[in-house]
C-alpha cells in the first residue's frame, strides 16, 4: 500500500531559493517554456518584454538566454495566445489559440526556426483548442480539446511526424474531454487533463499512459488521480502531476501507478518540474497543508506550512524549505528546468518574487 508522507521541512537543494537578478520581464502571462540548450524560449499572452529598463515588442512569442538572462532578437509573432511550446529537432513547436504567426496563416500550430524568427512549414487546421505539447518517437503530440485535425475525427489527442509534418494516420487514442498536459519517456506517452476515460478504457480518470507509435493504452499504469491534471513531470523514479480541485495537490506516482507520496496545497496546484530528486510546484496556493485534509475552498484543515505560489517537495514527500513568494491571484502557470545550466524557470501572472519585479518570469 502507498503510504502518503506529511514530513517535517527539508531543504531542497537543486536550485537556490535566491530569484536571479537577471531575465526580461513581460506584460502578460508566461504561459509555456521549453529550451534549447541555454536559449529559453517562452509563450503567452504578452506583447512586450522589458530588459534593463527597456521595451521590447514580443506579441506572445520570446528567447532568453538563461546564462546571461539577455532577452534575444528572436520574435515571431502570433496573433494569439500561445499555450504550449515544444523543442524537437532543428524546431520549436508552438500550440495556442493563434491563427498567424510572423504574417503566416497557422491555425493553433506553428512550426519555428530557433535560431531566426522565421515560421517553418507545418500547416495545419484544428477544430478547438490546443493545450499541450510533448516529442517523442519521431512524432510531435498534442492535446487539446479538439475534434478534428485537418477535417479527420481527433477526440482531443494527435501526433505528426517529425520529419514529414504529416498528421499520424495510425496514432488515434480518444480521450472524451480536455488533454490539459503530455509527457513522453520512451515509448509511452502520458496524458493528463479532465477526461474520464481513454479509449473507453478502465482505469485511465484525468491520467493514463499511451504507447508513443500505436497508441494503445497501457494496462500496466493505473494510478488513481482525486481531481483533474493540469502538469506531468516525468523522472527515472516515477511520475509527477500537479491537480486542480478543492485545494490543489503534488502527487508522485511509480511507473505503475501506485502512490508514492502526495502534497496537498489551499489552492490549484498548476505547474510542476522535477530534478536531481526534488519536486518543484507552482499554482494559486499561499499554504501547504501539513496533512492531506482541507476543507471549505480548500483551506487546510490540520495545520500548514506557507508557501506562496511557490513550493518544494523532497524525494520522500517531504515539504522542503524553498519557499520564494510570488504574488497575485493566478499566480504560476509553469515550470520547467533548464538542464544545460541548472537554473529553474517560473512563468505566470505574478508580477512580485520575494518583493522584487520579477514579473510574469523568474529564474532560480
Amino acid at each position: 500500500m502507498a503510504i502518503l508522507l506529511f514530513g517535517l521541512p527539508a531543504q531542497a537543494t537543486a536550485v537556490g531559493g535566491r530569484a536571479l537578478d537577471t531575465g526580461p520581464t513581460f506584460n502578460g502571462g508566461v504561459y509555456a517554456i521549453a529550451h534549447i540548450g541555454p536559449v529559453v524560449y517562452l509563450g503567452g499572452a504578452f506583447t512586450s518584454a522589458t530588459y534593463h529598463g527597456r521595451t521590447y515588442p514580443r506579441l506572445r512569442l520570446a528567447a532568453f538566454d538563461a546564462r546571461s538572462g539577455a532577452l534575444l532578437s528572436w520574435a515571431p509573432e502570433a496573433d494569439g495566445t500561445v499555450r504550449a511550446l515544444a523543442a524537437a529537432g532543428d524546431s520549436v513547436y508552438a500550440a495556442g489559440d493563434f491563427h498567424a504567426v510572423g504574417g503566416h496563416t497557422r491555425d493553433s500550430l506553428a512550426r519555428l526556426s530557433p535560431v531566426a524568427s522565421a515560421v517553418l512549414p507545418f500547416r495545419h487546421t484544428l477544430t478547438g483548442t490546443a493545450y499541450a505539447l510533448t516529442s517523442g518517437n519521431g512524432r510531435l503530440y498534442l492535446g487539446g480539446s479538439f475534434t478534428d485535425v485537418d477535417g479527420k475525427a481527433r477526440s482531443n489527442l494527435a501526433a505528426f511526424a517529425l520529419d514529414t509534418g504529416k498528421l499520424d494516420a495510425e496514432w488515434r487514442p480518444s480521450a472524451d474531454d480536455a488533454v490539459h498536459a503530455l509527457a513522453a519517456l520512451g515509448n509511452r506517452i502520458y496524458l493528463g487533463g479532465g477526461f474520464h476515460f481513454v479509449d473507453d478504457r478502465k482505469g485511465t480518470l484525468r491520467l493514463a499512459a499511451v504507447h508513443g507509435t500505436t497508441g494503445e493504452v497501457d494496462a500496466g499504469f493505473r494510478p488513481r488521480v482525486p481531481a483533474e491534471v493540469r502538469a506531468i513531470a516525468l523522472d527515472v523514479s516515477g511520475i509527477y502531476v500537479a491537480t486542480a480541485g478543492v485545494g490543489g495537490r503534488a502527487i508522485a506516482y511509480a511507473m505503475t501507478g501506485a502512490l508514492r507520496w502526495q502534497r496537498v496545497f489551499d489552492g490549484d496546484a498548476a505547474a510542476i518540474a522535477v530534478d536531481k530528486g526534488v519536486t518543484y510546484v507552482g499554482g494559486h496556493f499561499d499554504s501547504a497543508c501539513l496533512t492531506s485534509k482541507n476543507g471549505v475552498h480548500g483551506a487546510c484543515v490540520d495545520g500548514s506550512e506557507p508557501r506562496y505560489k511557490l513550493a518544494a517537495v523532497t524525494a520522500t514527500g517531504a515539504l522542503a524549505t524553498w519557499a520564494p513568494q510570488g504574488n497575485g491571484v493566478i499566480g504560476v502557470r509553469v515550470l520547467s528546468v533548464n538542464r544545460a545550466t541548472g537554473t529553474l524557470a517560473a512563468g505566470g501572472d505574478f508580477t512580485m518574487i520575494n518583493g522584487q519585479d520579477r514579473r510574469r518570469l523568474v529564474i532560480f
